[in-house]
């Protein structure tokens, strides 16, 4: 038993003018992606693996046509010559958008169903925050979503598509997927499966499998991607279509129910407002998520709003991480440590973003593998600020340590971020989210709405909705 893998993922808002390139990428191409941790679950099946190619990024603006095609063409040269194989698993996300092309994933997909043939089974797994759209249903046999949203099962979740692939090899079904749109679209600040009603209907899912039914899946779709394919649906993965049919109706009709009751978890509001709370918290630290601008939801992260309203209060005690301005890293890194310089901060990548001047007082640098990877941290006053070269979060307690900061001794860390990472929410004394500009901005229904189908709430009223299956038609063949 041979199975070829790979893919790409990233999630891309439409909105966001900054293209993503190749060097947005890691691309991981045939051993490596099996020796790397991304992929450690491969090595618990007893079954030979052919590594294809495997490109991953943060997610941002849309991805250059010219990317995309390269990476494309890598992918199927890749898979043709891993031949023969007797199935391929794709990690994918869903909402990955190319400029010029509506539906990234289905392209490629459909790409994969040509080269391999209508035999071969194909299973993929997503991002709940991807799109589905009934021509990736149509390519593929097999699907897996995450369940968790801050996302700490993907690992999980590509392990259950690559283990019903590796299930339905041993046994010789034939499993398909069946999709139930659901005309709503949130974003995932208001949807976070640590919150009501989120956490109950995802609780809920394992118990809706059994016999004919493998998999149960809910997907809240992108908000930020403005395009026809963009809503929430509920997926399943079977062999009894009947039994898949009453699940998936079962779930979209439960998840439309539960359309009002959905929220933001941490205190929210417009930044001031958020500020003034921060001010008169009196515990630390608080942590302030600059959502409008959150690198992982799609946002450019170049904007220095919430830089600007701190300079502006004269702030003390603040750690903001961070600001990707790769022209104000490199004055860093010729200015030396210890320096101080009017630095120009924001606005680096995209212009219509806000950027402030400041005199900045080096603190520390911190080469990375290129000029592309450099760090650096400033302070401005009473504000610690860290600059990046490249478009990144700062979620995790490791990339504050390796800078020689420590998140849990400030009084206001700022990050851009909607809904916190695992790490940094238990830290928070309160957790407080503005609602910033930029990209990914949650005033939702201010959007724009060009492409969407219309009835799509909240865009367009709420309309008379009733779940209806749609089977794949590899599934009814």
């Amino acid at each position: 038993m041979r199975i070829a893998i790979g893919g790409i993922h990233t999630e891309c808002s439409t909105s966001s003018p900054v293209l993503m390139r190749a060097e947005d990428f890691r691309v991981l191409r045939g051993a490596a992606l099996t020796e790397s941790d991304y992929f450690a679950f491969l090595h618990r099946h007893p079954v030979e693996i052919a590594p294809l190619f495997h490109a991953r990024a943060v997610p941002g603006g849309p991805v250059s046509r010219e990317t995309y095609e390269t990476f494309r063409t890598e992918f199927l040269a890749a898979l043709e010559a891993a031949k023969p194989f007797d199935a391929v698993c794709l990690a994918m996300h869903g909402a990955m958008k190319v400029e010029g092309v509506w539906d990234a994933e289905g392209d490629w997909i459909e790409a994969v169903r040509q080269a391999v043939g209508p035999d071969m089974l194909i299973a993929t797994s997503y991002d709940l925050h991807g799109n589905v759209s009934a021509r990736v249903v149509d390519q593929i046999d097999i699907f897996a979503a995450y369940r968790t949203a801050p996302h700490i099962d993907t690992p999980e979740t590509m392990e259950a598509a690559f283990s019903m692939l590796v299930r339905a090899l041993q046994t010789g079904a034939r499993p398909g997927v069946m999709r139930v749109p659901v005309p709503l679209l949130l974003p995932g600040e208001r949807s976070s499966t640590e919150d009501e009603p989120a956490r109950s209907l995802y609780a809920a899912l394992p118990g809706r499998e059994g016999p004919g039914i493998w998999r149960t899946d809910l997907m809240i779709g992108y908000v930020w991607a403005d395009e026809p394919r963009a809503t929430a649906c509920a997926m399943v993965t079977g062999t009894d279509p009947v039994a898949m049919a009453a699940a998936g109706t079962g779930i979209a009709a439960d998840f439309w129910a539960a359309r009002e009751a959905f929220r933001f978890g941490p205190k929210t509001g417009p930044l001031d407002r958020m500020l003034d709370l921060a001010a008169a918290a009196g515990t630390q630290p608080v942590i302030l998520a600059d959502s409008g601008d959150n690198p992982t939801g799609g946002g450019v992260g170049d904007r220095a709003d919430v830089l600007e309203a701190l300079i502006a209060r004269d702030w003390q005690g603040a750690l903001v991480a961070g600001i990707t301005d790769r022209p104000a890293v490199a004055a860093c890194f010729a200015a030396g440590p210890g320096a101080r310089l009017d630095l120009r901060i924001g606005a680096s990548l995209d212009p219509a973003g806000v950027s402030v001047t400041a005199l900045a007082e080096v603190v520390s640098l911190h080469p990375g593998a290129s000029p592309a990877e450099d760090q650096a941290v400033v302070r401005i006053g009473g504000i610690t600020l860290v600059l990046a070269a490249r478009r990144r979060p700062w979620h995790d307690l490791a990339d504050f340590l390796r800078l020689g900061l420590d998140p849990r001794a400030v009084a206001l860390l700022v990050v851009k971020s909607g809904y916190l990472s695992p790490e940094l929410a238990p830290l928070a004394r309160p957790n407080l989210m503005a609602l910033t500009a930029g990209v990914v901005s949650q005033d939702i229904p201010a959007l724009a709405n060009l492409h969407r189908q219309k009835g799509m709430l909240p865009f367009d009223p709420a309309p008379d909705y009733h779940p209806r299956p749609e089977a794949s038609r590899r599934l009814l063949r």
